[in-house]
C-alpha cells in the first residue's frame, strides 16, 4: 500500500480545516444576516406604518370610508405593502388589494389580535386572498372621541421578496466563500509545498548521505524549524564523514602494516573462518586465490599441523607455537604463533596465527652444516697425508734419502694446498664482510689493463699445458671497480679454465659492453659440465668431480670467491657449457653504479 505524502496530508488538513471554518462562516453569516434583514424587514414595515397611520388618521376620524380604499390603494404603491384597516370586530374597512366586503373576518388574525391587545404585532402565513406567504404587521390606532374606537392598521409584503432579496445576499456570500476557499486553497498548496519541499530534499540529501556521499550540504531555507532540522542533519553528515574518514585512515594503516609485514598475519573467528590475511600469508601458504576471506582455513589449507595450533589456540585460550612444513619447490618451513583474538570486551572471538619464515634460516644452517663438514673434509685430506708421511719418516724413511726426499715433497705440496685453502677461506670471509659492510672502495678504471693483468698471471700455467690464451676487450671500454678483486676473479676463472683443459687448446678472456652491462667472458674448451651440475658450481667446496678437482689442486672456493667479488661489485655470474663443447663462464657488472 502507496503511503500518502506530507504535502498531501498538510494540503487535504487545511483544505479540511478551511472548508469547515468557511462552511462555519457561511452558515453564520445567512443566519445573521437572515435574521438581521428579516428584523429590518419588520422595522422598515413598522415605519412605513406610522407613516400610513398618520396619512390615513384625518379620514379615520371623518368617518369617510369610501375615500379610505382609494386612499390605500394610492398608499399601498408608495408604500410598496398591502394595507389593510381592520375594525375592533374583525371586520375590514378598507383594503389596497381587494374587496373588503368580500373578505372574511379578521379578528382570528394573530396579528389582529396582538394589536387589539395594544401592542405592534407579527406574523408569517399564507394569504388566501393573493394565495402567496406574507409577512403581516398590525399596530393598534385610537380614534378620538368620542367615538375612541380602536383601528387596527396592518401592512403586510410579500415573502417572496424577502426571499430574493436574500437570496442575492447568498449568492453573494457563497461567491465569497468560494474565492475564499480557492485563495485559500492555493495558499494552502504554496505553504504544503514550502514545507514539504525542503524536506522532500533532505530526505533525497538523507539518501545520498547513506550512498556515502557525505561531503554535500543541506541548503538552509526560510522555516527556523526546517533550518535547525538542515544543520542538525549537516553537522550529523560531517561528523560520520570525519569518523567514516578517520575509519579508513585506521583501515588503510592497518591494511599498510598487514601488507608491509614480513611475517604472515592471519585473524580466524571461532568456527575458523578467515577474517584477514596479509600478502605475506598468502606467500608463505601458496595461496593464490583472493577470495580466501570468509573461508574455513582448514578447507584453504590443508596442513594437520596448522589445523591442530589451532584447535589447541581456540579450545585452550592460551599461545601455541610450532613449526610447519609447507610442500613445494622449494620446501618452505614456518613458524607459526597463535594467540587468542579478544575483542574491547575481552571477549574470545578467534585466533590471530603469526607466521615467520624460516627457509632461509633452515638453508643457511644446512650450508653451515654443509661448510663446516666440507672445511673438515678438505683440511682433512692435506692434514692426514702430511701426519702420515712424517710418521713415516719418523719410522726410519729418513734412512732411505731417495723416498724421504719423495715424502717431503708430498709433505710440501700438501701443505701449499692447506696452505692455499685457509688464504681462500681468508679471502672469502673478508670479501663478505667488506661488502655486507659497504665499505668496498671502487674507482672507475679502464678494464683493458686489468684483464691483460689477470692473462699475464696465468701465463706460466697456460704455457705448462701449452694453452693458447687470447684476450679481446676495447680499450676504451671502463666501469667502477676494485681493480684488485676484479683481477682475482677473473684469474680465478682463467685458473679454473686452465686446469680443466686439455693440452694445446685455447681460452678466450673477451669484455664487452652489453646494454647497461659490461660482461666479461672466459670460454674454454674442456670436457663441458652436465646440465645438472651448473646452478651449483658457485657453491663453496662444490665439486664436479672430486678427485679430478683435487689432483689440479684447487681449494674448491675460486668460484665462490668469484660469485662474492662480483656481488660487492653489484653484479651477477653465469655459466653456459655443454659436455663435450667446452663451457663459457661469465660475470656481469654494471656499468654506471
Amino acid at each position: 500500500m502507496r503511503k500518502p505524502k506530507l504535502r498531501g496530508l498538510l494540503f487535504g488538513a487545511f483544505l479540511l480545516l478551511l472548508l469547515g471554518f468557511s462552511g462555519a462562516f457561511l452558515g453564520i453569516a445567512v443566519e445573521t444576516f437572515t435574521k438581521f434583514y428579516y428584523v429590518e424587514t419588520i422595522h422598515n414595515l413598522e415605519i412605513k406604518a406610522g407613516l400610513v397611520t398618520r396619512e390615513v388618521a384625518p379620514l379615520l376620524a371623518q368617518k369617510n370610508h369610501p375615500g379610505l380604499e382609494d386612499f390605500c390603494r394610492a398608499l399601498a404603491k408608495t408604500a410598496g405593502a398591502r394595507i389593510t384597516l381592520i375594525l375592533p370586530t374583525g371586520q375590514v374597512l378598507a383594503d389596497s388589494e381587494d374587496d373588503p366586503a368580500l373578505m372574511e373576518n379578521h379578528a382570528d388574525r394573530p396579528e389582529v389580535m396582538g394589536a387589539l391587545a395594544g401592542s405592534v404585532s407579527t406574523a408569517e402565513r399564507f394569504s388566501y386572498t393573493l394565495h402567496q406567504n406574507m409577512l403581516y404587521l398590525a399596530l393598534p390606532h385610537s380614534l378620538p372621541l368620542p367615538s375612541a374606537t380602536t383601528v387596527v392598521i396592518r401592512l403586510a409584503i410579500p415573502t417572496t421578496t424577502m426571499s430574493r432579496s436574500l437570496h442575492h445576499l447568498y449568492w453573494r456570500f457563497g461567491i465569497l466563500t468560494v474565492l475564499i476557499l480557492m485563495f485559500g486553497a492555493a495558499y494552502g498548496l504554496w505553504m504544503a509545498q514550502k514545507i514539504s519541499r525542503p524536506l522532500e530534499d533532505m530526505r533525497r540529501q538523507a539518501a545520498r548521505f547513506a550512498q556515502g556521499e557525505l561531503d554535500q550540504k543541506i541548503a538552509p531555507v526560510g522555516l527556523e524549524e526546517i533550518n535547525s532540522l538542515a544543520e542538525s542533519l549537516n553537522l550529523m553528515a560531517a561528523q560520520w564523514h570525519e569518523r567514516i574518514q578517520a575509519h579508513v585512515r585506521k583501515q588503510q594503516e592497518q591494511t599498510a602494516i598487514l601488507t608491509s609485514m614480513e611475517e604472515g598475519v592471519i585473524a580466524v573467528d571461532r568456527a575458523g573462518q578467515i577474517l584477514e590475511i596479509n600478502q605475506a600469508a598468502r606467500k608463505f601458504l601458496n595461496l593464490d586465490n583472493p577470495g580466501v576471506r570468509g573461508r574455513v582455513l582448514a578447507e584453504v589449507v590443508r596442513n594437520s599441523q596448522l589445523q591442530a595450533i589451532l584447535t589447541r589456540t581456540l579450545s585452550g585460550s592460551t599461545t601455541v607455537s610450532g613449526e610447519l612444513i609447507i610442500p613445494g619447490e622449494p620446501e618452505r618451513f614456518l613458524q607459526v604463533q597463535a594467540s587468542v583474538l579478544r575483542d574491547a570486551q575481552g571477549q574470545d572471538q578467534g585466533a590471530v596465527l603469526v607466521l615467520n619464515d624460516l627457509t632461509h634460516l633452515r638453508r643457511l644452517e644446512n650450508l653451515r652444516r654443509e661448510f663446516v663438514a666440507n672445511v673438515s673434509h678438505e683440511l682433512k685430506t692435506p692434514i692426514t697425508a702430511i701426519q702420515g708421511f712424517v710418521e713415516t719418516l719418523q719410522e726410519g724413511a729418513l734412512k732411505n734419502p731417495v723416498d724421504a726426499k719423495h715424502f717431503l715433497q708430498i709433505i710440501e705440496q700438501q701443505s701449499r694446498r692447506l696452505n692455499t685453502i685457509i688464504e681462500d677461506l681468508l679471502s672469502l670471509s673478508r670479501i663478505e664482510q667488506e661488502a655486507e659492510k659497504a665499505s668496498l672502495a671502487l674507482t672507475v678504471a679502464l678494464l683493458q689493463p686489468v684483464l691483460g693483468s689477470a692473462l699475464a698471471l696465468c701465463q706460466p700455467a697456460a704455457a705448462a699445458k701449452k694453452i693458447t690464451l687470447e684476450l679481446a676487450c676495447p680499450g676504451t671500454l671502463q666501469l667502477p671497480m676494485n681493480d684488485r678483486l676484479l683481477e682475482q676473479a677473473v684469474v680465478n676463472y682463467l685458473n679454473n679454465a686452465i686446469a680443466y683443459s686439455g693440452a694445446r687448446t685455447t681460452v678466450r678472456l673477451e669484455g664487452e659492453m652489453i646494454g647497461s652491462e659490461i660482461a666479461i667472458r672466459v670460454a674454454d674448451q674442456g670436457p663441458g659440465i652436465a646440465a645438472e651440475h651448473l646452478p651449483r658450481l658457485f657453491e663453496r667446496f662444490y665439486r664436479v668431480d672430486k678427485s679430478r678437482s683435487r689432483e689440479a689442486g684447487g681449494s674448491g672456493l675460486g668460484l665462490a670467491i668469484v660469485k662474492h667479488i662480483v656481488q660487492a661489485h653489484g653484479g651477477r655470474v653465469g655459466v653456459e657449457s655443454v659436455v663435450g663443447s667446452g663451457s663459457v663462464f661469465s660475470l656481469y657488472l654494471p656499468a654506471n653504479r
